[in-house]
């Protein structure tokens, strides 16, 4: 969300009296929201041009190739196509961002599998695997382990490896996790795993403990939970190859989510 309320501040900030906007300037104000950029192109479509005044935007498509929005995070290819804006016109004289009807954009990523890693070692990915207590089956209800250390690896097949390192906070134990797993979208809303194998500490473990993981996994890959904020995400296509993973969505935003930006 984050993202598209740059944007549409950049329309509104950059709109002149006669109410063009320059593709130039809005592509200006968008590159310096992030720390670095390779490259970034926006193109505004508008007839007349003067429309935005009036609230109106028919189409803005935006491209961009090596940007780093946070410390840690990159992002190899974001293209971003959204569909006609329409925006309050009565708040538009103050420069608030308030939409009149829902936004509708294209979104397409890419990340190789270098940006990922750093991803999954950025301050922000740490700390929330420092909240995570996991408790490993048959282990005693007081032993729970905290996530350290995860690392990613894209395989061929359309596969990932994913490992974290387990750490018992009371004692001087740590176990080497990784679980290997296709991903597939389930019902436009949903990251499933397929065919998931599950090794500790380098052994295999049985076929029937996974579902135990994986029951825990899978709810984190669930878009549905973005509803409660007013975002409606439906992921399109997934392609995940030996060196980069990619995924282009539907995004829908409530009105209501930019209520009084």
């Amino acid at each position: 969300m984050e993202f598209f309320t740059i944007l549409l501040s950049a329309l509104l900030g950059l709109a002149s009296p006669v109410g063009i906007v320059a593709d130039r300037l809005v592509e200006s104000a968008v590159r310096r929201q992030f720390q670095s950029v390779d490259s970034l192109t926006v193109r505004i479509d508008n007839t007349p041009s003067y429309q935005v005044v009036r609230g109106r935007v028919d189409r803005v498509r935006l491209a961009g190739r090596g940007l780093v929005p946070i410390d840690g995070v990159r992002l190899e290819v974001l293209e971003v196509e959204t569909d006609a804006i329409a925006l309050n016109p009565s708040r538009i004289r103050s420069g608030n961002v308030e939409l009149a009807e829902p936004l509708q954009a294209g979104v397409r990523l890419v990340l190789t599998e270098a940006d990922l890693q750093q991803t999954l070692q950025s301050e922000q990915v740490r700390s929330q695997l420092q909240q995570i207590r996991l408790q490993l089956p048959g282990a005693s209800g007081a032993q729970r382990y905290t996530l350290t250390n995860p690392q990613i690896e894209l395989l061929p097949n359309a596969r990932l490896r994913l490992q974290v390192t387990l750490q018992d906070p009371r004692a001087q134990q740590a176990i080497t996790t990784a679980i290997e797993s296709g991903l597939a979208i389930h019902q436009g809303s949903h990251l499933q795993l397929v065919d998931p194998a599950l090794q500790v500490d380098g052994q295999a473990v049985p076929q029937e403990l996974v579902p135990l993981v994986t029951q825990a996994v899978e709810p984190l890959l669930n878009l549905q939970t973005l509803e409660r904020s007013g975002i409606t995400a439906r992921l399109l296509e997934l392609n995940v190859e030996e060196d980069y993973l990619e995924l282009a969505a539907f995004i829908r935003l409530d009105p209501a989510t930019f209520s009084g930006l």
